[in-house]
């Protein structure tokens, strides 16, 4: 009988610590993803919120009101067509046409779920329709609309698919978050609608692409952390490394002979950084682009993004060759390319991406004030100090010049990354950069699908994110 009381307790010990797990694991999944299910379309309290309760007005860092309820209870957005078109991606649109907008995402906050129980008696006693908070983003709506300026009416950009990220990469502001093409939210036509290029995608968020030369920046971090010596390393470019019964060339078929590590990562050498990784390694360098938040599973505040991929199957030498030049299967969104750049500016630390700058209450209670939050560290401040100067050199004397902006100092890598669409071979542009300005602490990554060269597509728009920047931030 004692032996069956013995066991007895020890069920009962086991049956409440299952409990116990369940609930900790039950509140950490609200916290972790409460956000994430609320704000799902199928959510029938998300829904019956939207027709009951005023949604707080959406505004950027400067006081400009960029979505509104009006009298009839319709949300609207800005007067002016090329303001409210350039945030469509940001905010989203009425109709949920744009995954994970602010919104939908931050409806607990529009929609007045965060309110206190004393607030919504009153409410219920002043006979008024409850109303939701106000929520002020960090982001520049004006920068954004420069920059789809910048994509529509340039030369190498019109006409075509891309995204724009800027952050402060000291405290992980994001400052301008814009997707191309975009779309007015408040008449959404049938061409829209049937657009082959998808308006409706944020590619800044959700478009995981190969960023081709921008990963050279974890395959050099990969190198001056794991290969001895590799500074004073001397790469051999004939235009063409064999690997198995293929060939790694450069863009352009460009020949750079004998080169450095460090002149490799300006001119952009395709074949140095083959041979890099061969002598690295999968492993080696699948770690280090893990250690940068490739693989991981992304679980930010304030934005849903696209997880980022450095492939773990079907790997041959072929494939570690050309992801030491951000080929094969490895895949970013804009995004993370922009937090990849940030975090070697900020000495190796990578901050969260952060939106929310503050949150009012209709009574003007404050729910939320600006904070910022460290992801990760991605290297050790000696590698980022190196890797700064690196990318400083690409923008002063590399391939990266036409990122440059009088009277400011820009460290960058560009990118011209192969992609195949539709059975089409294509060269997407990318340019990931910085100002080497703790007073300016500002990092951008830009992408023009189907662009050509980073250098000369990319890197321009960032040039004139830049001067924007410089001439609206400095006293800031």
């Amino acid at each position: 009988m004692k032996q069956l009381h013995t066991r007895f307790r020890v069920l009962t010990l086991i049956v409440l610590g299952l409990l116990l797990v369940a609930g900790l694991y039950g509140v950490y999944s609200v916290n972790l993803y409460g956000r994430r299910w609320f704000s799902n379309s199928k959510n029938t309290r998300y829904q019956a919120a939207k027709n009951n309760v005023i949604a707080g007005d959406i505004i950027d860092r400067n006081g400009v009101v960029l979505a509104t309820t009006n009298a009839d209870g319709d949300r609207v957005y800005q007067n002016n067509l090329k303001a409210r078109r350039a945030v469509v991606h940001l905010l989203g649109d009425r109709d949920g046409n744009v995954a994970n907008g602010v919104d939908s995402f931050q409806a607990n906050y529009l929609l007045g779920f965060e309110t206190s129980l004393a607030e919504r008696i009153t409410s219920l006693f002043s006979n008024q329709t409850r109303r939701g908070d106000n929520v002020t983003l960090t982001v520049d709506s004006v920068l954004c609309t420069r920059i789809v300026n910048a994509f529509e009416n340039g030369s190498g950009t019109k006409g075509k698919s891309g995204a724009a990220v800027v952050m402060n990469y000291k405290t992980g502001a994001v400052i301008a978050l814009v997707s191309l093409p975009v779309f007015d939210p408040q008449d959404i036509s049938e061409s829209v609608k049937t657009d082959a290029r998808h308006p409706f995608w944020n590619r800044a968020l959700q478009s995981t692409l190969a960023p081709g030369s921008t990963f050279k920046i974890i395959t050099t971090a990969s190198a001056l952390e794991n290969l001895s010596g590799i500074t004073d390393y001397t790469f051999n470019c004939t235009g063409a490394t064999k690997v198995l019964d293929q060939y790694i060339h450069d863009y352009n078929m460009a020949q750079h002979g004998k080169i450095s590590l460090e002149r490799a990562f300006t001119v952009s050498c395709n074949n140095a950084f083959a041979q890099c990784a061969l002598m690295l390694g999968d492993s080696a360098l699948r770690k280090t682009a893990e250690d940068f938040g490739f693989n991981a599973n992304f679980l930010f505040r304030d934005i849903v993004v696209e997880n980022s991929v450095y492939p773990t199957t079907n790997r041959n030498l072929v494939e570690v060759a050309w992801s030491g030049a951000g080929q094969s299967q490895i895949a970013a969104t804009p995004l993370h390319m922009c937090m990849v750049a940030a975090a070697v500016a900020n000495d190796g630390v990578m901050m969260e991406p952060r939106l929310l700058l503050q949150v009012k209450s209709p009574a003007g209670v404050t729910r939320l004030r600006f904070s910022s939050k460290e992801y990760r560290r991605v290297v050790t401040e000696d590698i980022a100090k190196t890797l700064q100067s690196y990318m400083l050199n690409v923008v002063a004397s590399g391939t990266g010049t036409a990122a440059r902006v009088s009277g400011l100092t820009i460290a960058g890598k560009t990118g011209s990354a192969e992609a195949s669409e539709n059975g089409v071979n294509t060269t997407n542009a990318w340019f990931v950069g910085y100002i080497d300005d703790d007073s300016l602490p500002y990092a951008c990554c830009i992408l023009v699908e189907d662009g050509g060269g980073g250098g000369s597509v990319a890197a321009p728009i960032a040039s004139m994110i830049f001067q924007y920047i410089k001439d609206n931030f400095a006293t800031k």
